[in-house]
C-alpha cells in the first residue's frame, strides 16, 4: 500500500539502493484522499485533452468485501471515503459544468448502497450529474436500479467473471453453466431497462475453465444480451497482490512478462491450467470474433436505445478494443505455432523476452526507450514465493531455537 508518508519518504530519500532498490509499503490504504476541489487544477488540465466526453474521476470507497481469488482487492478491507468531502465535490462540479460526468473508481460501488445514495441525494438535485460505476450484480436489484436511474446513473460495469465461480457476486448462488447463463442474462437485460449502458466483465483462463464450454456460454450470452458490451481480461498475477498468486508461483505457472504488458489483454502471465497455449488462444480468438463480428456489432447497435452509448459501443468494437485486440491475438497465436523461441517463453523454458515484445515496448516508449534501465523489463516472477519460503525458514529456525 501507499500513503502520504510513503510518498514523502520516497521524495526525501533519493538514494539509489543498488542493485535491487528498497521495498516500502504502508500498513494499509489511506483513510482519506484529496477530493475533486483540491485536485481540480490537475483534473482540469487532463479534461482539456478529452475531445468529446469529459469524465471526472472520483472514488467513494476502497477495498471490497468479496473474496474473488484473482482480485487484488480480495484481501483489502472495505472502507468508505469521507461522505462530507464527496458531497462538497459533487456540489463543486455543478459550478464547473452544466451537466458533469463522474466515473466512480471504487473497486465495487454501492456496497453501502443507501449511504451512498443518501450522499448523492443530499448533495445535488436528482439526475443533475451523469454517473458511471463498477458494481456487482448482487447489488443491482430492481429497487436499487430505480434509485440509480433517478440519481443520474447512465453506465454500470458489473463483473460476471466466470460461468462456474463467484456466484455470490452475480447473485446466482450455486448455479453454474447454462443455469447461471440464463439467470445472468435475464438480470443484465433487466438492468438495461433502467440504465442505457452496461459493460459486462469476464476473466478468461480461470482454473475452473475447461474445454470449449466457458467460451461457448459467453457467445450465447452475447446473443441473449445484445445491448451489453463484453469486456474480456486475461487472467494475470500481480506479484503478491492476491493470495492465489502464491499458489500459482508454487505451481511454477507464472511467466516473467514485463509490467508493461500486464494490462489484462496484451499478455497472460500465467500458464493456463486446463489448456495448451495454442488451444487457449484459439478459444480467446473465437469468443472475441463472435463478440465483435459485424452481426454482433449491429445487434448491439440496434439494441442500445440512446445515442452516446450506441455510438460508444460501435467505436469500441471497431477500434483497438475489439478489432485491434483480435488482430493482436491472431498474431500471438501465429507466433506460438511458428516461432520456437516465442513458444519456449510461454512454456517457461526460457526467460529471454521474445523480440516481438521488445519491439512493442520500444514502439510505445519511442525516444524514452534509450533512457530505460537495461534491467527494467526484467523481474523475478517468483519473488513472493521465495519471500514466503524465507519467512517460513526463519520461523522454523526461531521455533527450533526455542525448543532447544
Amino acid at each position: 500500500f501507499t500513503d502520504k508518508q510513503i510518498i514523502l519518504d520516497v521524495l526525501q530519500d533519493r538514494s539509489p539502493y543498488r542493485p535491487y532498490g528498497q521495498y516500502l509499503s504502508a500498513g494499509q490504504q489511506p483513510t482519506n484522499l484529496p477530493g475533486v476541489r483540491e485536485r481540480w487544477k490537475f483534473i482540469e488540465q487532463t479534461l482539456k485533452k478529452a475531445p468529446l466526453i469529459k469524465i471526472v474521476p472520483m472514488i467513494g470507497s476502497m477495498g471490497c468485501p468479496y473474496t474473488c481469488s484473482f482480485c487484488i482487492d480480495s484481501t483489502v478491507s472495505y472502507q468508505p471515503m469521507e461522505f462530507d468531502v464527496i458531497k462538497e465535490d459533487l456540489r463543486f462540479l455543478l459550478t464547473k459544468y452544466k451537466r458533469p460526468r463522474v466515473g466512480w473508481h471504487d473497486p465495487n460501488f454501492g456496497i453501502r448502497f443507501d449511504d451512498y445514495m443518501n450522499v448523492i441525494e443530499e448533495a445535488v438535485p436528482p439526475d443533475s450529474i451523469d454517473f458511471i460505476a463498477e458494481s456487482s450484480l448482487s447489488i443491482l436489484t430492481e429497487p436499487h436500479l430505480e434509485r440509480l436511474k433517478r440519481n443520474g446513473f447512465k453506465a454500470i460495469l458489473p463483473g460476471i467473471e466466470s460461468w462456474y465461480e463467484m456466484g455470490n457476486k452475480s447473485k446466482t448462488g450455486s448455479k453454474q453453466g447454462e443455469e447461471k447463463l440464463q439467470k445472468v442474462s435475464d438480470h443484465v437485460n433487466m438492468i438495461l431497462r433502467y440504465l442505457p449502458y452496461v459493460q459486462t466483465n469476464f476473466v478468461l483462463g480461470l482454473d475452473s475453465d475447461e474445454g470449449p464450454a466457458p467460451f461457448e456460454l459467453t457467445k450465447k450470452f452475447i446473443d441473449m444480451t445484445p445491448a451489453a458490451f463484453p469486456a474480456y481480461s486475461l487472467l494475470s498475477a500481480f506479484g503478491q497482490a492476491a493470495p492465489l498468486n502464491l499458489e500459482y508461483q508454487r505451481g511454477e505457472r507464472v511467466l516473467p512478462f514485463p509490467f508493461h504488458f500486464l494490462n489484462n489483454n496484451h499478455a497472460m502471465n500465467l500458464k493456463p491450467r486446463n489448456y495448451s497455449w495454442p488451444e487457449f488462444y484459439d478459444h480467446v480468438i473465437d469468443v472475441t470474433t463472435h463478440s465483435f463480428s459485424w452481426r454482433s456489432v449491429a445487434n448491439r447497435f440496434h439494441a442500445t436505445t440512446t445515442k452516446i452509448p450506441k455510438w460508444m459501443n460501435f467505436v469500441r468494437a471497431i477500434s483497438s478494443e475489439g478489432f485491434g485486440r483480435l488482430k493482436f491475438y491472431r498474431k500471438v497465436r501465429r507466433l506460438l505455432e511458428e516461432d520456437r523461441a516465442f513458444r519456449d517463453y510461454f512454456e517457461g523454458e526460457t526467460t529471454e523476452l521474445p523480440q516481438f515484445y521488445h519491439n512493442l515496448i520500444k514502439r510505445d516508449l519511442r525516444e524514452l526507450w534509450e533512457w530505460l534501465p537495461k534491467r527494467a523489463i526484467h523481474h523475478n516472477p517468483y519473488a513472493y514465493f521465495n519471500a514466503e519460503q524465507e519467512r517460513e525458514e526463519k520461523a522454523r529456525f526461531s521455533k527450533a531455537q526455542v525448543v532447544a
